[in-house]
């Protein structure tokens, strides 16, 4: 997985946060409306999230811990995973129904 270096991250994050600012303050304002859309757009690419929300959850995420736990978090290591049984399907099958 490739990751974007950290102060690209809290750049963008901080160009996010201040046109959250400007937006809230001006919210018939297109412009800053434009600005703010695009910079939550510039987050999702940078952290790989479908919509802005999530991308400046993760964005923080990514800058409050170490990378190995990002990555960790990210693929789901740290979930338990169940027992998978062993041995051909067929095996498997035929003792289920007994």
């Amino acid at each position: 997985m490739l990751l974007p270096a950290k102060n690209e991250v809290a750049r963008q994050l901080r160009r996010y946060r201040m046109w959250e600012r400007v937006m809230l303050a001006a919210p018939a304002d297109r412009a800053a409306r434009d600005h703010f859309e695009d910079s939550g757009y510039t987050l999702c690419v940078l952290m790989g999230k479908r919509c802005a929300r999530e991308a400046v959850a993760a964005a923080e995420r990514y800058l409050q811990t170490t990378l190995p736990a990002y990555l960790k978090e990210q693929t789901g290591q740290t979930r338990k995973t169940r027992a998978v049984p062993h041995g051909p399907p067929s095996e498997r099958r035929s003792a289920a129904g007994r």
